[in-house]
């Protein structure tokens, strides 16, 4: 079996909330770490890139699709290159690293980018949909925090004070 190496590694500033990157989506921090790592490596055919693999969270909002596709395709990476969103709350990043290796390891690929990308100043609020046809019973919740669409058994098994 091969093994798998971290060849290098970018990030962004860490930022706070309603801070200095508020503003900037999460496809765009993503899109920029992406070109910084490529630019430090000038020999690199993007092209030999197997997968760009983000970790992302909160997937609401302007994140909720596949992010990492996204970033790929702001990046300016070829459209050949493909991106795929891995979501498992905090560990994401984590996990969007281990499946590179995995994919390295298993020889499914040479060469990975891989990662993870989150704004939480930007989450939105989403809203639950009526129980009947024009119905006024909705409920609004924070996207950034907790719970939000709780099943009713697990909030019973479990309770609400962690995701």
């Amino acid at each position: 079996m091969t093994d798998a190496f971290i060849l290098d590694g970018v990030r962004t500033a860490v930022g706070s909330l309603g801070g200095q990157l508020s503003g900037v989506r999460a496809d765009d921090m993503a899109a920029h770490a992406i070109r910084a790592l490529i630019a430090r490596h000038p020999s690199l055919d993007p092209l030999q890139i197997t997968d760009v693999i983000l970790g992302c969270a909160n997937q609401a909002g302007e994140d909720n699709r596949n992010v990492a596709r996204m970033a790929v395709l702001l990046a300016g990476l070829p459209t050949a290159i493909p991106g795929e969103t891995v979501n498992r709350l905090c560990a994401s990043g984590m996990s969007a690293v281990v499946s590179a290796a995995r994919g390295v390891r298993l020889g499914e690929g040479e060469l990975y980018v891989a990662g993870g990308v989150e704004n939480m100043t930007r989450a939105p609020y989403v809203m639950s949909k009526g129980s009947t046809p024009f119905a006024r019973d909705v409920e609004l919740f924070d996207t950034s925090l907790g719970w939000r669409f709780i099943n009713p058994a697990l909030k019973e098994r479990y309770g609400t004070e962690s995701m």
